[in-house]
């Protein structure tokens, strides 16, 4: 499938976000932990990532009622979902109720390393083997009584895998004490971790800043409310910037200003390129409004370490209004759903932007007068131009607000949208967008 979006004459709206998948997928686990119904919990996203979470939390929950299973050994697919392989990987470990079971995925997910959080588990006294390449999905685990005890870790490491590893720790036997070596990345997904466990009563806390304490406890079951999410806000500040008409308005609903989200650091980002965003609480309902003030910063320069999901965001933006920037803190862009540095090379080539890459965690880029002259000139390409997605959503989120300074963009596979945000093509019409579905794409 591929989508052509064209420039809307008037970019306005209200637009209901999509609930946060981060928080949705750490509610859906707690929530199971606590034994609560589902229905404690209010606006679950219904994106791919939480959508496959719960098929496996229903198949699990059903089997243990119905002894007839119709295979030996259960097999449970969460496709593309990363969140949900790190997740239910250490939630099968410690439920013993739930026997031995088979995760698997996509052919990107058996790419994907995990070897980290099977050590870590292994070294809990969990039952993991590898169903092929060692170090990768599919994994066959045996849920049993985890011992748990002190356990060291990378904190440059993926913050899903620290995040899973405590959300079981208070059914393990001796509780858990994490101690993160080095740097440590991500930091806000791990206190959006530790802030919902304790709503969910679980006793944690820093002791320090590199060491994480978990009391043996049980959860208890309560009711939570999932806020709108921050990364989906990420491209309408974007939209906001390249709009041409500066006195238009977008109107964000769901966002909440203290939100536990560590990218709600978009709104900071954004302030030195002109955008501002203005939270009021109206009728019970958070709104969020974009408004343009002043000019755009000669250059930006942000640590993305605590925020890589908006990296993509940030790079486009900037490519395309013409402000250079350089951004740090991108390790962990290799291992996502993409190579994300790659593809934004691969893809900013093709409108006429050259941004550079220094070791496995830099971008930056000069500008457009100041950058090597290519075959393609700044922001004029050719009319058959495709922007490609990698079975990445946020590629595809990231480059559709590009129609925005060249009257129209070509996005192969849009329908990747579905993995974080299912509504954005429709809000993007709401919004005043033109959206037209071309012919099958090859």
């Amino acid at each position: 499938m591929k989508y052509r979006i064209y420039r809307p004459e008037k970019l306005s709206g209200r637009v209901p976000l999509p609930p946060s998948k981060s928080l949705s997928n750490r509610a859906l686990i707690l929530n199971a932990l606590s034994g609560a119904p589902l229905g404690y919990l209010s606006n679950i996203s219904d994106c791919d990532d939480t959508v496959v979470m719960l098929e496996a939390l229903f198949l699990l929950d059903a089997e243990q009622h119905d002894h007839k299973v119709g295979q030996l050994v259960p097999t449970i697919n969460i496709k593309a979902a990363g969140t949900a392989m790190r997740f239910l990987t250490a939630y099968l470990c410690a439920l013993p109720q739930t026997g031995t079971r088979i995760i698997t995925g996509t052919e990107r997910m058996q790419q994907r390393p995990i070897a980290i959080l099977v050590d870590a588990l292994r070294e809990l006294g969990a039952k993991i083997e590898y169903m092929g390449q060692e170090g990768f999905p599919p994994l066959r685990i045996t849920g049993v009584h985890l011992r748990g005890g002190k356990l060291s870790l990378s904190g440059s490491v993926s913050s899903q895998y620290i995040s899973a590893l405590l959300m079981i720790a208070p059914l393990l036997k001796e509780g858990l004490r994490l101690r993160l070596k080095g740097e440590v990345v991500s930091r806000p997904y791990i206190n959006m971790t530790i802030a919902m466990m304790r709503h969910y009563g679980a006793h944690v806390k820093w002791q320090g800043p590199r060491v994480i304490a978990v009391q043996p406890g049980a959860y208890r079951p309560t009711p939570f409310y999932v806020e709108g999410d921050w990364s989906a806000a990420s491209y309408w500040f974007e939209m906001s910037l390249l709009n041409r008409q500066r006195s238009d308005i977008i109107t964000l609903l769901g966002l909440f200003p203290d939100s536990l989200q560590g990218d709600s650091a978009v709104a900071e980002i954004f302030r030195p390129l002109s955008v501002v965003a203005f939270s009021t609480h109206h009728k019970n309902e958070w709104l969020c409004q974009l408004v343009r003030q002043g000019r755009p910063a000669g250059h930006l320069e942000w640590d993305f370490t605590k925020t890589p999901d908006l990296a993509q965001t940030l790079v486009v933006t900037c490519a395309m209004t013409g402000v250079p920037f350089r951004f740090t803190g991108l390790q962990s862009l290799r291992i996502k759903e993409t190579d994300r540095i790659a593809a934004l090379q691969t893809e900013l080539r093709k409108l006429g932007v050259q941004i550079e890459v220094e070791g496995d965690s830099v971008i930056y880029w000069n500008g457009p007068k100041r950058q090597a002259k290519g075959d393609v000139p700044y922001l004029h390409p050719a009319p058959d131009t495709v922007i490609e997605t990698y079975d990445d959503h946020r590629m595809a989120m990231a480059f559709a607000p590009t129609a925005l300074m060249l009257d129209q963009i070509d996005i192969h596979h849009p329908e990747v949208v579905s993995k974080s945000y299912p509504t954005f093509w429709e809000d993007l019409i709401k919004a005043g967008f033109k959206i037209e579905e071309l012919e099958k794409y090859e």
